[in-house]
């Protein structure tokens, strides 16, 4: 039987959450780190291989990870990444990409032709947007395809646990940019495939650049009843 409240609920963590970009110092509870987790390990996956890891970073290690990190990328900003990136954006994802990139630079005031400005807040990837904690996701290498399709549903399960919990996030591709660099450094396997890194930590709500919010597609858009 559906349930209102069920819906509603589910309804309120998907349309409350927004990718934070700018976080307080206070670190997320290991209690409440753990119950993030236990939720989200309810994902489904394909024939249940439940393929994804996580390595979380919490306090003096997270400082240190992030110098590292940006110390790694401006000495080698040239991609290392597990997964291919997009060729190109195009269409309605072209359209798309770009007014949530105009939002971005509107919220801080970056005006079109202020390239340095752009590039220093594209360059907060990799600070964490100093967040207090990140969560590096990894998938076995022999799965391919379906095991970072598995970890994206772990992904968003993480995102709306974490939600729930009170806790902002950031998911993070760029991160993936440095997969050889964040393997070595964590000490992972060989065979691991580093798909995402996800900041979280308390949103400094006081902060302009998260005060916008993206837009989405309406349902017309994007179903198509057959």
């Amino acid at each position: 039987m559906a349930s209102t409240a069920d819906v509603d609920a589910l309804r309120r963590l998907v349309f409350g959450r927004a990718t934070c970009r700018a976080y307080l110092p206070e670190p997320v509870p290991e209690d409440v780190i753990r119950g993030i987790v236990d939720v989200a390990r309810g994902t489904a996956s394909w024939c249940n291989t439940q393929p994804w890891d996580l390595v979380v970073t919490s306090g003096e290690r997270t400082e240190r990870f992030r110098e590292a990190l940006m110390d790694q990328v401006r000495r080698h900003p040239e991609p290392q990444t597990d997964f291919p990136f997009p060729d190109g954006y195009q269409g309605v994802c072209l359209e798309r990409r770009r007014r949530s990139g105009l939002q971005l630079q509107e919220a801080l005031g970056i005006g079109r032709g202020d390239k340095d400005r752009r590039d220093a807040q594209s360059f907060e990837n990799f600070r964490l947007f100093g967040a207090p904690h990140v969560a590096i996701v990894t998938v076995p290498q022999a799965l391919g395809t379906y095991g970072a399709v598995d970890a994206g549903g772990f992904v968003c399960a993480f995102l709306l646990s974490a939600q729930a919990h009170g806790v902002a996030t950031t998911p993070q591709a760029a991160l993936a940019m440095q997969s050889r660099f964040i393997r070595a450094y964590f000490g992972m396997p060989d065979d691991r495939r580093v798909v995402c890194g996800i900041s979280f930590g308390y949103a400094d709500q006081a902060h302009p650049v998260n005060g916008y919010r993206t837009e989405r597609a309406g349902v017309d858009d994007i179903l198509h009843l057959v």
